[in-house]
C-alpha cells in the first residue's frame, strides 16, 4: 500500500514538472518566432475555431448516445398514476430545458467558429439593444411561470384529500428504520401521543389502556418516579452533586409529564379506543393495493426524515412534532413490474432521502403491490394492534363495553395527582 502511494507521488510530482517544461518549451519558441504570447496567428485562429466547431458535433453525438444508452432521464417507468402525470411534467421541463441547451450551445461554439478573428476586418461593438434585453427578460419568465403553474397544480393534486375509500395508512420513521400502520377495517387511523410510548406501544396510540400502562410506567418503571424519589431520599447513597443534580432535574420532567398523563386520561373518551385498536402495525414490508388510492400520513420520531418513493414519483419529508401527508395510486404490481423487466429480483422500494445519520443508507422499506384479492387476503391475515397489545403484556384483553371502566383511574386519584 505504501509502494503504491509512493508511486502516485512521483507521478504527480513528474507530471507537474512535465507541464512546467511545456510551457517553458512554448515561452521559447514565442522567443524565436519574434512574436509575443498575446499575437495569435490567422492559421492558429482558423484551426481554434474549426476545433470549437468538432467539439460541438462531438459534445450533442456523446449526448446522442447517453440518452440511447441510458434513456431519456433514466427514471425508469412510472409505477402510479401520479407518477405518470409527473413523469410527463418533467418531461416537459427537459424538453425545454434541452431547447435551451442546444440553441445556446449552438450559437456559442458556432459563432466561434464563423467569427474567427480575421486580418484587417475590426470586431463589430454592439453594448445594448432594448428588443433583444426584453425577448430574453420576457420568454424565460413566461416559461418559468407556465412550469411553476403546473408543478403548483400536480403538488396539489399529489397533498389534497383523499376519497373516502382510498386507503389509509401512517408511515413513523425513526434512525434508522420504518413502520407502517394501517387503518384497520374501520380505514380511521387511531390517535396518537408521544406521551404513550411504552415498549409494547412503539407508536403512542392512544387508548383507555396504554395511558393507564404510561402512568404505570412513569412511576413505577426502572427509572420511575418511585425510584428515583427513593434514590434521592436514601441517606446512605452518596452522590455527588452534580449527579443528584441530573436526577433530580429528571424527577422534575417525569413529575410534569405524570400531569399530563393524568389530565390526558381524564379528558380520554373511550369511544375512540376502537379507531386505535383495530389499527395494523406492520415492519420490514409495506404491502399496497393495485389501482387503488393509499393516503400516506407521516411522522418521525427523532430526527429530520424523507419518505422517498422512487417507482411512485412521490416524497415527502417526515418532520418530528407534526404529520405531513401525501398519496398515489400504483397502477401496476410487483409481478408485473418484474415481468416488464425481465428480472425476477425487482422490488419497490420506500428510502430515506434525507442524511440522518450514520446509518442513513440502510433505511429502506421494500414494497411489495398486490392485486386486489391478494392484499385482502394479506391484510385479513394479519393481527390487529389490540391483539398484539395484550399478547405483549400477557394480559387480557378486554371488551369494548368494559375496556373504558376496566383499568379507569378514579378522579380522586387524578385530582391528587394533578395537584
Amino acid at each position: 500500500m505504501m509502494v503504491s502511494k509512493l508511486i502516485a507521488l512521483i507521478v504527480i510530482i513528474l507530471g507537474v514538472i512535465a507541464v512546467a517544461q511545456l510551457v517553458r518549451v512554448y515561452e521559447l519558441t514565442a522567443k524565436l518566432r519574434n512574436r509575443g504570447e498575446h499575437e495569435i496567428s490567422t492559421r492558429d485562429n482558423n484551426l481554434n475555431g474549426k476545433m470549437m466547431f468538432g467539439f460541438m458535433i462531438a459534445l450533442y453525438i456523446f449526448i446522442a448516445w447517453l440518452m440511447l444508452r441510458f434513456g431519456w432521464t433514466g427514471r425508469g417507468e412510472a409505477a402510479s398514476t401520479i407518477g405518470k402525470e409527473t413523469d410527463w411534467l418533467l418531461n416537459l421541463n427537459f424538453i425545454i430545458l434541452f431547447a435551451a441547451f442546444i440553441l445556446t450551445n449552438s450559437l456559442l461554439f458556432f459563432f466561434s467558429y464563423k467569427y474567427v478573428k480575421k486580418e484587417g476586418v475590426p470586431a463589430y461593438f454592439f453594448p445594448h439593444n432594448n428588443k433583444l434585453e426584453m425577448i430574453w427578460t420576457i420568454v424565460p419568465a413566461l416559461v418559468l411561470a407556465v412550469i411553476i403553474v403546473l408543478g403548483l397544480k400536480k403538488w396539489n393534486e399529489a397533498t389534497a384529500n383523499a376519497a373516502n375509500e382510498s386507503i389509509c395508512i401512517e408511515l413513523f420513521s425513526k434512525q434508522f428504520d420504518w413502520t407502517a400502520r394501517y387503518s384497520g377495517q374501520d380505514n380511521k387511523l387511531g390517535r396518537f401521543d408521544y406521551k404513550l410510548t411504552t415498549d409494547n406501544n412503539e407508536l403512542g396510540l392512544l387508548t383507555t389502556e396504554s395511558i393507564d400502562s404510561a402512568i404505570v410506567a412513569m412511576e413505577n418503571g426502572p427509572n420511575g418516579i418511585n425510584k428515583l424519589e427513593n434514590k434521592l431520599n436514601d441517606q446512605r447513597l452518596m452522590m455527588i452533586p452534580e449527579d443528584r443534580e441530573k436526577m433530580e432535574l429528571d424527577l422534575s420532567r417525569k413529575q410534569r409529564m405524570i400531569r399530563l398523563l393524568y389530565q390526558m386520561k381524564e379528558r380520554h373518551d373511550s369511544k375512540i379506543d376502537k379507531h386505535a385498536w383495530d389499527d395494523i402495525i406492520q415492519k420490514d414490508t409495506l404491502y399496497l393495493c393495485v389501482n387503488k388510492e393509499h393516503e400516506f400520513n407521516f411522522r418521525a420520531k427523532d430526527v429530520l426524515h424523507s419518505a422517498f418513493f422512487p417507482h411512485f414519483r412521490a416524497q415527502m419529508n417526515t418532520v418530528p412534532g407534526m404529520v405531513t401527508r401525501t398519496k398515489f395510486t400504483p397502477d401496476i404490481t410487483t409481478k408485473a413490474m418484474r415481468e416488464r423487466m425481465n428480472n425476477p429480483k425487482f422490488n419497490y422500494v420506500l428510502m430515506c432521502n434525507k442524511i440522518c445519520g450514520g446509518a442513513h443508507y440502510k433505511m429502506k422499506m421494500i414494497i411489495v403491490v398486490l392485486e386486489e384479492k391478494d392484499y385482502k387476503k394479506w391484510i385479513s391475515s394479519k393481527k390487529s394492534f389490540k391483539e398484539n397489545y395484550f399478547a405483549a403484556t400477557s394480559a387480557p384483553a378486554p371488551s369494548s363495553a368494559m375496556s373504558a371502566d376496566s383499568t379507569m383511574v378514579t378522579k380522586d386519584t387524578a385530582s391528587v395527582a394533578m395537584n
